[in-house]
């Protein structure tokens, strides 16, 4: 499993999206462990880096499966083991490393912002030159669902920012980073989502498929580029 890559799911419906087909391609392995159903988490030393994806929860609940997460995650870090934590995944980022996660500022949820433009990030000096991004433009329309952000600790850098909340991508260490928008996002998930998030189901349907439709294929071109940059740190 030491070539495997672990893939720590906290809800069903919040799944590997666009990064799956970029471990294929590149044929690495991997696993994928579901928290909400109640799977254990293995031992991170069998992989050489994990991925954890978002969820309902808050990194600040003082639940068994949370306070488990922050202590798996903080023990990755230290063992300098490749991390990469999309929303949920990066809030416990944040907290493993000692930062604090907070209530946003305006709540980020869909494709557009409270006055009807588009959510986008950019990248900041340190962004810029991070092989993360390589071969990527310096700002995104990004698709956001989450209420809180992060407050980030002395060892922690921002790599892109936002209007709304300002640490939109972090990164500790070398190869650990956070990611607070869904860049796996794929059409099939998005209409799962659209059916299940209580958040997503007081926007209407129809023209969150519009606002995807309109910016899709850019949208997936950037995040298998940022897939494919993460899995060059790993391999």
């Amino acid at each position: 499993m030491k070539n495997e890559i672990l893939i720590i799911k906290n809800i069903t419906r919040e799944g590997p999206g666009l990064l799956e087909p970029e471990l294929k391609e590149k044929s690495i392995g991997y696993t994928i462990v579901e928290l909400s159903k109640g799977q254990i988490l293995p031992s991170f030393e069998d992989y050489k880096a994990v991925v954890v994806l978002g969820g309902p929860e808050s990194a600040n609940d003082k639940t068994d499966k949370i306070k488990n997460e922050i202590d798996f995650v903080s023990k990755v870090i230290n063992a300098n083991i490749p991390y990469l934590g999309i929303c949920l995944g990066m809030q416990i980022l944040v907290k493993a490393a000692g930062g604090k996660v907070v209530n946003c500022p305006v709540k980020e949820v869909g494709f557009t912002d409270p006055n009807g433009n588009n959510y986008s990030i950019e990248l900041t000096d340190e962004g810029i030159k991070d092989p993360l991004f390589k071969d990527m433009d310096k700002s995104f329309n990004v698709f956001h669902l989450h209420g809180e952000t992060v407050e980030l600790p002395d060892n922690m850098t921002r790599l892109a920012e936002s209007k709304y909340c300002k640490n939109q991508i972090v990164k500790t260490g070398s190869n650990a980073y956070g990611i607070q928008c869904h860049f796996e996002l794929t059409p099939e998930m998005l209409g799962i989502w659209i059916d299940e998030d209580p958040d997503l189901m007081q926007i209407d349907k129809n023209q969150l498929k519009t606002d995807f439709k309109a910016i899709q294929d850019k949208y997936a071109k950037t995040g298998q580029q940022l897939f494919r940059n993460f899995l060059s740190l790993v391999s």
